[in-house]
């Protein structure tokens, strides 16, 4: 018996402006699923379930989808980590540097996808694309070093603007490794326990740099 073709049903018509949060919605799932790389607007167009013509009156072509995509995530990735870590005092303490982790971490469950998008891959066979991927990552690092400096400053680091591209980067790495670590299938680790861990960590280091 030969097998049957199921189609999708098309979707109800909408404007512009509500259109382009569900095709959005449509690329962040397939680069989550099947990697940035297989993010086209066909692919996000048959997803949703519009024409390819609905689509591309939302965006030009795949660089504009990509853009919007990516700003997007990382507006949303940034505005957590604002929250999250922009709370503690400017004389932090290990404490505060734990409280904020944890609270951090606790949000990554509310976007994983964003945070997977935003820390994943930086290379992409579209060379416009691949800049996006890496000014996103970028713009992440700067909003670090936004929340560093003032900490620094209250401890009289000596030769901040020197230390502080170095500092940035051990932050970073050792936050998105937390993040990476609370996304795994068979993650252990509690919010708790690891900002533990991490927050002494990255207080200790921080604190006698």
């Amino acid at each position: 018996m030969p097998a049957q073709t199921v189609k999708r049903g098309r979707a109800e018509h909408l404007s512009r402006e509500r259109r382009r949060p569900q095709l959005l919605d449509a690329a962040l799932a397939i680069a989550i699923e099947d990697g940035i790389a297989a993010v086209t607007i066909t692919e996000v167009a048959e997803r949703v379930g519009v024409a390819r013509p609905s689509a591309y009156a939302c965006f030009a072509d795949r660089a504009e989808l990509m853009d919007a995509l990516l700003r997007r995530e990382e507006q949303q990735v940034t505005s957590l980590l604002l929250e999250a870590l922009a709370g503690k005092r400017v004389r932090a303490t290990a404490s505060d540097f734990i409280s904020g982790f944890e609270t951090l971490l606790g949000m990554v469950a509310d976007r994983p996808d964003s945070w997977r998008l935003v820390l994943g891959a930086t290379t992409d066979p579209d060379r416009e694309v691949a800049a996006m991927l890496r000014r996103t990552r970028s713009a992440v690092a700067n909003h670090y070093s936004t929340l560093l400096r003032p900490t620094l400053r209250a401890w009289d680091t000596e030769d901040i603007d020197h230390k502080l591209p170095v500092l940035v980067e051990h932050f970073a790495s050792a936050t998105e490794g937390a993040i990476r670590i609370m996304l795994r299938n068979h993650n252990t680790w509690t919010a708790a326990d690891l900002a533990d861990l991490i927050g002494n960590a990255v207080y200790r280091a921080l604190r006698h740099a």
